[in-house]
């Protein structure tokens, strides 16, 4: 079995060349989730997990991985903006500690900062009103997040959809 976490790199060395990854945005209320698609080309809002209890939270993000045939999950790290490390870091850190014996599929973190904000700018910028905003960020941020990473991994594995020759 691949470790809890794993580098990028590493995905990118082990995962077979089709099948989805899902993003995930922890929060302390709610967990926002986004899926890819099977190239791993686009990431895509989900749902968001309203946080409740950990073993019922891990329950719900397992029904969702297993019903995707989800393969990893590339889950944001809050890294201050000096690029440490703070007690949310900590907690993400910690969950995934916890919740991999119950998921059995390898995280890899990707640096999370700013990508609430920026989600937030958005959509403030395309006028979508205070409460559809609540109600969607957290999946848009894990949208986000899981873009930056399909879009790293893209990189890393530059001849995986070249044609044929």
């Amino acid at each position: 079995m691949a470790p809890a976490t794993q580098s990028l790199e590493e995905l990118a060395r082990d995962l077979p060349p089709r099948g989805r990854l899902m993003g995930l945005d922890l929060g302390t209320k709610t967990i926002g989730l986004a899926i890819s698609d099977v190239e791993r080309r686009l990431a895509t809002p989900f749902e968001t997990i309203r946080r409740v209890k950990f073993s019922l939270d891990v329950a719900q993000l397992v029904k969702f991985a297993d019903a995707h045939e989800i393969l990893a999950f590339v889950i944001g790290l809050p890294l201050n903006m000096d690029g440490s490390e703070g007690p949310r870091s900590q907690a993400t850190r910690a969950f995934v500690r916890t919740s991999w014996p119950l998921v059995k599929r390898p995280f890899a973190f990707w640096d999370e900062r700013l990508s609430t904000a920026a989600v937030t700018r958005s959509l403030i910028e395309n006028d979508v009103s205070r409460a559809r905003r609540a109600e969607v960020v957290d999946r848009m941020a894990a949208a986000y997040i899981l873009q930056g990473a399909l879009d790293r991994l893209k990189r890393l594995r530059p001849n995986e959809n070249a044609p044929p020759a």
